[in-house]
């Protein structure tokens, strides 16, 4: 089994404030000389100042690997994937592809396939600018299933040793470990009669069937070049992601916590509490609150919206108050002591919250963008397979 160690790279839009880490990233890839998955992405820690002859250059990349014959083909196959990850959990996956006919980003639609977060539309270019003239694609997209009975992937565990092994290696830089299985024939056809009931079962309890929890920007990209490309080329429908289950217990969602800038705290706190509060204890979600070296709590009034983070979201943003957003609580109680600053913390991810997450979203649409991030950066997708789009 090859050594593919240099050949994954981790997701193209992680580590975007640490050029160090792509640096890193590319001496690991290009040191032996073998070809990288590296050299058919573009970091967009790195994007700055780049253009058209380096999009035509990845291009030129993906050719000549495929006149090199270094991939092998699976037809008519999934591949099913257990990624160990930094805390010793085991998150598993199945790597397929999606009809972009059953996804939309744009706020206001009901595919059967939705993104979770807003679409920022000033990040689809560069991806899509690659993907126009690209042979192949490799894929970061998580997309998340609402499977509680755990019976879409979960049921490759018992059966994976009766597959072929594909890989089994150490990803770089702290990625953890990663093994994938082929599922083809009989085992593909199992998984696709599970899948249907899963559609049919999902499709009358809620508007959607799939949400994307990672990598929308790249499947939007994906959207805009089928939208262009429907009369000349027919393998641009489809974009390959890895399905993952939202309840599996190895899939964490960290919340993104906010700090409002450039406000009198007093003055702030009163506001909210006046605007979006609750005055009856009960009917409201409680927010933790950091200000001036103390914190409070804040009552968000339940009639206002889905969840705590979409109402009060839905207010900073009407507001036009200045926001950053903050992954570590700690970080985020010493930044709001800082002057004119309060710190919001958002609520933690618990089995409620993921239980309510397909409900949430078939209610009210597209969450608020940094609602949430999937796991520790290092966690995210690594390229490792590829697929035809031309």
């Amino acid at each position: 089994m090859q050594d593919l160690s240099s050949w994954a790279v981790i997701a193209c839009d992680q580590f975007t404030s640490q050029p160090e880490y792509w640096e890193q990233a590319r001496e690991i890839a290009l040191a032996k000389n073998l070809p990288s998955a590296y050299s058919l992405i573009l970091p967009e820690a790195l994007l700055q100042g780049k253009g058209r002859e380096d999009f035509a250059h990845i291009n030129s990349m993906m050719h000549d690997y495929l006149e090199q014959n270094i991939f092998t083909e699976y037809k008519d196959a999934y591949i099913y994937v257990e990624r160990t990850l930094l805390d010793g959990s085991i998150r598993p996956g199945l790597v397929g592809v999606i009809d972009l006919e059953e996804y939309d980003y744009q706020p206001g639609t009901s595919p059967q396939i939705r993104a979770t977060e807003l679409t920022v539309t000033e990040r689809i270019p560069p991806r899509k600018a690659i993907r126009d003239n690209a042979e192949l694609e490799l894929s970061h997209v998580i997309l998340l299933c609402d499977d509680e009975r755990r019976e879409l992937i979960e049921a490759f565990k018992l059966s994976k040793h009766s597959m072929k092994k594909l890989y089994d290696f150490e990803l770089m830089l702290g990625g953890g470990r990663i093994q994938g299985w082929l599922v083809q024939g009989d085992h593909a056809r199992a998984f696709n009669t599970r899948l249907a009931s899963y559609i049919k079962r999902k499709s009358r309890e809620l508007s959607l069937v799939f949400a994307v929890g990672d990598g929308n920007h790249s499947l939007a990209a994906a959207k805009a070049c089928w939208n262009e490309q429907r009369e000349t080329n027919q393998l641009a429908r489809y974009a390959m992601v890895e399905l993952e289950n939202i309840h599996d217990p190895s899939l964490k969602f960290e919340p993104i916590h906010r700090i409002v800038k450039g406000v009198n705290p007093d003055e702030f706190i009163a506001a909210v509490k006046n605007d979006i509060c609750a005055g009856i204890f009960g009917s409201s979600w409680p927010i933790t609150y950091y200000a001036q070296g103390k914190k409070g709590t804040l009552h968000i009034d339940r009639s206002k919206g889905a969840s705590a983070l979409i109402v009060l979201q839905k207010y900073l943003d009407e507001k036009e108050y200045a926001i950053d957003y903050i992954h570590d609580t700690d970080a985020l109680v010493k930044l709001s002591a800082e002057d004119g600053c309060v710190g919001l913390e958002m609520p933690p991810f618990d089995a409620k919250a993921k239980s309510d997450f397909f409900r949430v979203i078939s209610d009210s649409g597209v969450l608020p963008r940094k609602t949430f991030s999937m796991g520790h950066a290092q966690e995210k997708r690594y390229y490792l397979e590829a697929r035809k789009i031309r």
